[in-house]
């Protein structure tokens, strides 16, 4: 491309001066020919002796001065050029491309490349992508980024130079057909600042409680004369253990400390996977039961108050979970770590009789009881919504069950109540009538569950001025906000257990008719894998209650009688399970002719652990576009952490997921490199 150059501005105006004052003494000179012709003929010809010089000169020495003009100005721009060159702050030129052109020498020491560069600004430094690079676009014209390179912190800053505007703002030269754009990067030091921020986040304070979750039991197993000893120990190893990292310990109950440290130290504790909670409980002089902790942190508030009540609520979530375990708490995320040991069954009715009362105080002060579990609701789900539904009506209020999905296993429980006259035709409603019939003056009880979005209807819980949870579950982050009332004991077997538990306590003269008291002990039944799983002395004693109310053991087994394709389904899923790494069974559980495939899926996860070796086993079911994963172990892996991992939850013994977008391949790839970074990490 040929480029025109000419003079332009003050200098143009110097140039052809001489030609304007020219033509003003020609103008001059016509007047002159009026007053004395001779006058005007000698002027005429100076006039033509003037413009001939004046136009060679102009044709031969204009070329010559843009020349010097352009020496100058080369001159100029070389000074400037060294000054950029010897400049401390790293710069460079890059082209439209992202493709380094120019470089001085700070640039060139930070990444170490002298002799040309001529590649990528990419190359050097991978988080400056070509779509970070201004473009023009949309007033794209600059861009600033923080980036790392080799251990520094550097804060990037480019802007888009146009030539065309350079060209225009030019004064001594113009310029035409000038396309294209350079981009100049400049890096700006920040190490010293990141560090110095880190070094202040690091001092920030943590907010800490530890709880001892097994204290009176603990004690209660020991001689009552080395009960000071035993508490002076475990005193000793919480003191011990926190000093190790430079906090404080201030014992504010018999089981129960505050304690402060930075948040550097917390880092140290994440390292070491929390040691303290294996470490106590080697603590023994002759006591039968474990000691075991749990630990809840919180850190980066946006106030020390703020950062109490996260460990509050991180503390809550521990126990929630069983116990015997640590969670940090921010206000971006939660972390767990432990949760390896069997929940402590303790034998108290205390809370349960504290519970029972508010729950009854609830009830009687509302109009309407809605009583709801989780998706596709189970056996447990619908047999304690059937429990709560009978102590609702006792205390003479309207109920209703919300039910949308009818499965296999709970068919035959419904079609006791469906068309019974004992009971209200609107006793079962979907989630639509719920939702039109609930009024002001309305409480909620959500069973078995107690994650928001696996509930049967969550907007029923933004429509619901009073909420109630009653759950066996393990909490996670996730849980229902507000609740009135909340009742969640991992340790129990079902929540049907509960329910049969808080029954004793609501009214005295509380009548349970057969097919009630035959749901509930189905619950229970099924929970525990026929009293083969997670059965405490609360479980036998909630099973004992509904037998004398009317549950028929041989009933229930009747009920639940299966087809012979469901049989062979379990028993084809069971053959085919691959062993993986010795110890964990997997297998995919068929749908095909199965009306509920992911309750087989879940009776050939219990199946699987009758394997000699076998520590848990895993199944997964393709259905209606969903891959459900059924976790299953006795005593020696926590499923909950595993399924807690892809996305699920549960107890230690049982526990599972929901995955979408994936297929049986993908998932059963993902469950398997957890399971392996888990063992790698130490976690199971």
């Amino acid at each position: 491309m040929k480029t025109k150059v000419k003079v332009k501005g003050r200098i143009k105006r110097y140039l052809y001066a001489s030609i304007i004052l020219g033509l003003i003494l020609a103008l001059l000179n016509i007047y002159i020919y009026f007053l004395n012709i001779p006058s005007g003929i000698i002027i005429s010809v100076f006039l033509a002796a003037y413009f001939a010089i004046i136009c060679f000169l102009l044709y031969r020495n204009t070329p010559g001065l843009v020349y010097e003009l352009v020496s100058f100005a080369t001159q100029y721009g070389q000074i400037q050029k060294q000054l950029l060159k010897a400049l401390d702050l790293p710069h460079a030129i890059l082209d439209e491309n992202g493709k380094i052109v120019w470089a001085n020498t700070e640039f060139e020491k930070l990444t170490g490349h002298q002799k040309g560069f001529d590649r990528s600004i990419e190359a050097f430094f991978p988080e400056i992508t070509p779509d970070k690079i201004p473009d023009g676009v949309d007033d794209f014209n600059e861009n600033e980024l923080e980036i790392e390179y080799e251990n520094g912190d550097y804060v990037c800053r480019m802007k888009k130079v146009s030539l065309k505007e350079m060209a225009e703002k030019s004064n001594l030269i113009e310029t035409e057909n000038y396309e294209g754009y350079l981009i100049a990067l400049y890096l700006f030091d920040n190490t010293a600042l990141k560090l110095a921020l880190r070094e202040v986040d690091d001092q920030s304070l943590a907010v800490g409680l530890v709880y001892l979750d097994n204290y009176d039991e603990a004690m209660a197993s020991v001689e009552e004369v080395r009960r000071s000893l035993l508490a002076a120990l475990i005193e000793r190893k919480v003191n011990k253990y926190m000093a190790s990292v430079d906090g404080i310990t201030k014992k504010l109950e018999k089981d129960k400390y505050m304690i402060i440290l930075r948040k550097s130290a917390v880092g140290v504790l994440k390292e070491s996977k929390f040691d303290l909670l294996e470490d106590v409980k080697t603590v023994s002089i002759g006591n039968d039961m474990a000691i075991t902790l749990s630990i809840g942190i919180g850190l980066d508030g946006l106030s020390y108050a703020q950062d109490y009540e996260f460990a509050r609520a991180a503390i809550d979530l521990a126990l929630g979970r069983g116990g015997d375990q640590a969670v940090v708490k921010t206000p971006d995320q939660i972390n767990y770590y432990g949760g390896k040991s069997q929940q402590v069954d303790k034998n108290t009715r205390v809370k349960a009789r504290v519970k029972a009362h508010a729950l009854m105080e609830i009830i009687t002060s509302k109009d309407q009881v809605f009583i709801m579990g989780h998706k596709r609701g189970d056996v447990d789900s619908f047999g304690a919504s059937v429990g709560i539904y009978r102590i609702a009506k006792t205390l003479q209020r309207k109920a209703y069950i919300v039910l949308d999905t009818v499965t296999t296993s709970t068919q035959p429980m419904v079609d006791m109540f469906v068309g019974n006259p004992d009971y209200e035709p609107d006793m079962i409603v979907n989630s639509d009538r719920a939702l039109e019939e609930v009024g002001n003056n309305a409480v909620l009880i959500i069973v078995d569950v107690n994650k928001p979005k696996m509930t049967e209807c969550e907007e029923l819980i933004r429509r619901a001025k009073s909420i109630v949870v009653l759950d066996h579950h393990r909490q996670g982050a996730e849980v229902v906000e507000n609740a009135t009332l909340s009742y969640v004991e991992p340790y129990a077997s079902s929540t049907c257990e509960m329910v049969s538990e808080i029954m004793q306590y609501t009214t005295d003269n509380i009548r349970i008719r057969n097919e009630e008291a035959d749901c509930l002990y189905s619950g229970i039944m099924i929970d525990t894998n026929n009293f083969n799983q997670k059965t405490g002395v609360k479980t036998f004693e909630a099973a004992a209650f509904l037998k004398r109310n009317g549950a028929d053991v041989v009933r229930v087994r009747k009920m639940f009688r299966e087809e012979a394709i469901e049989y062979k389904t379990r028993a084809d899923c069971v053959s085919e399970a691959e062993i993986y790494r010795d110890y964990y069974a997997i297998s995919v559980c068929s749908t095909e002719g199965v009306a509920s495939p992911t309750v087989i899926g879940a009776q050939a996860a219990n199946e699987l652990l009758n394997i000699k070796g076998v520590k848990a086993s895993f199944v997964l079911t393709d259905y209606q576009g969903t891959i459900y994963v059924s976790a299953r172990s006795i005593d020696e892996l926590n499923v909950q952490i595993v399924m807690e991992r892809m996305g699920g939850g549960g107890h230690m013994s049982i526990a599972g997921t929901q995955v979408e977008n994936s297929t049986v391949d993908e998932v059963i790839a993902n469950l398997k490199s957890t399971l392996d970074e888990m063992i790698e990490g130490g976690e199971i």
